[in-house]
């Protein structure tokens, strides 16, 4: 199996969360990551993020 790198631009706070995430799990960051990328409802969660996302920036402002 070949393997790719992703890397991933992010700013400070979404990193203090995700490590904070990680440590209640006992994993590192990259781990918790790669788990939620993984679980079976990803990408429904995503899509529904995706949407409401574009729902937010049509709103009349």
């Amino acid at each position: 199996m070949a393997s790719t790198v992703l890397s991933m631009r992010m700013d400070g706070d979404l990193l203090d969360r995700l490590r904070s995430h990680a440590a209640k799990s006992g994993m590192s960051v990259q781990d918790y990551i790669v788990r939620t990328l993984i679980r079976d409802d990803f990408d429904q969660r995503f899509q529904s993020a995706v949407e409401e996302t574009e729902r937010f920036y049509r709103s009349p402002k």
